[in-house]
């Protein structure tokens, strides 16, 4: 049953509109690994299909300006990348493309909770092999791979090095409905953070400040 809840939200698609210029004159906002059109959001994807904008890896946003994104949302997404050289380039892109104050909201699977919920004993095999999945990708095709576990300290850790600060985790990051609000056996599995790239004449200093 949790893994075919889990495999349907996975594969989930929405009917896209015919894809749109972006308005010069809207803030434009990317969401990386993207599902789901919304009017608002433009889709960075890896994989080409009719929902999205912009068929590319999250590491080369060079089609985009610096300081010239109002707001990037990636929702199960980084983990996907290589901690070695893949990841940061990814952060520091994101760094690059948002404008100085711009929000950037990212979700992970937790590792912490995912581990204690692969040791606990009430979970069945199906329930368990569902977690696994969690840790290491669903492996439905080439870019479904796990590469970097976080955790709290080290997400904080990753964002500060990129630059960002007013790191803050937070329950639901209140925009789709995607697998950043999945919960197994009782418990949220994803780590929620919402982070700013420094205001104009601000030196990032990584440390928790009001958003």
């Amino acid at each position: 049953m949790l893994a075919a809840l889990f495999k349907n939200l996975l594969r989930q698609r929405a009917p896209a509109p015919p894809a749109r210029a972006h308005d010069p004159a809207s803030p434009l906002r990317l969401h990386i690994g993207g599902q789901q059109p919304h009017p608002e959001w433009k889709i960075v994807n890896v994989l080409p299909g009719e929902f999205t904008d912009y068929a590319r890896s999250c590491t080369d946003l060079s089609i985009f300006p610096d300081a010239s994104v109002a707001e990037i949302y990636a929702s199960h997404v980084v983990e996907h990348l290589g901690y070695q050289r893949e990841l940061g380039r990814a952060l520091g892109e994101f760094s690059r493309v948002l404008e100085p104050g711009g929000r950037l909201r990212v979700s992970v699977p937790d590792l912490a909770t995912l581990c204690t919920l692969y040791l606990d004993p009430a979970l069945d095999a199906d329930a368990r092999f569902l977690v696994m999945r969690m840790m290491y990708g669903g492996q439905i095709d080439d870019a479904d791979f796990h590469f970097v576990g976080f955790n709290e300290e080290l997400m904080r850790s990753y964002l500060t090095r990129a630059g960002f600060t007013a790191i803050e985790r937070v329950a639901d990051l209140g925009l789709f409905a995607d697998a950043s609000r999945l919960v197994v056996a009782g418990r949220p599995i994803s780590l929620n953070v919402v982070a700013r790239k420094p205001s104009a004449g601000s030196a990032p200093d990584g440390e928790r400040v009001d958003a």
